[in-house]
């Protein structure tokens, strides 16, 4: 009889849960199995497996067939590279200590891979819850403000009713700038006249001779002046 490892469906709508399992190949997805070979639960993150690995190794070394997400699951968890080191051993390329010690080593790298990528996932939500929440802190204060805002009593506000406001007076305009006399022309230069000619000087007349001087009077005489006196 062909022998499957497949998955059976269980959980409810949007929330899948799946057996492990093998079964006849004949048989329904859901139906008659075999044996029970473990649990996978894609609703966390990372996904949760919980497989036999022993009894997975003695399914695959009896022939039996893993469907696409069987196959997957089996070498997410290491059953097919203990069967490759089976086989190895097998054919004696090493002995099975030497076997046991690489499996043992995968385990522990893949651990270290799966709790990296744990840590990774747990920083990430870790940060995610902390902007909800600030978020939230955000509208929830928004809101109580508006609600204090709602709620605070109305005081009326007497506004002064502000004066009017002064037209300003029309800027006087400027009186047009009086247009420049036009530059009066400058005279001519009167040409200099002709310089006069100086006159003739005019000779000297002869002078004239001295009159003769008056012969004096004769002395009246003494006699009659002292008559005057008298």
């Amino acid at each position: 009889m062909a022998v499957k490892i497949r998955l059976q469906r269980h959980g409810k709508k949007g929330k899948p849960f799946f057996h492990i399992v093998s079964a006849d190949a004949r048989a329904k997805r859901d139906g008659k199995f075999i044996e029970k070979l473990g649990t996978y639960n894609p609703n966390t993150n990372p996904a949760t497996i919980l497989l036999d690995v022993d009894r997975a190794l003695y399914w695959l070394q009896t022939g039996a067939e893993p469907t696409d997400t069987a196959r997957a699951i089996l070498s997410y968890k290491g059953v097919l590279y203990r069967n490759h080191l089976a086989k190895g051993v097998a054919k004696g390329a090493f002995t099975q200590e030497t076997a046991d010690a690489r499996f043992e080593q995968w385990l522990a790298d893949k651990a270290s891979q799966v709790q990296s990528k744990k840590d990774g996932l747990s920083s990430a939500s870790q940060k995610e819850a902390s902007e909800r929440m600030a978020r939230e802190k955000e509208v929830s204060d928004k809101r109580a403000a508006e609600i204090a805002a709602a709620n605070a009593p109305v005081v009326e506000e007497v506004v002064e009713e502000e004066a009017p406001v002064a037209e300003e007076a029309p800027a006087v305009e400027e009186a047009p700038v009086a247009e420049e006399a036009p530059a009066v022309e400058e005279a001519p230069v009167a040409e200099e006249a002709p310089a006069v000619e100086e006159a003739p000087a005019v000779e000297e007349t002869p002078a004239v001779e001295e009159a003769p001087a008056a012969e004096e009077a004769p002395a009246a005489e003494e006699g009659s002046e002292e008559e005057k006196e008298a």
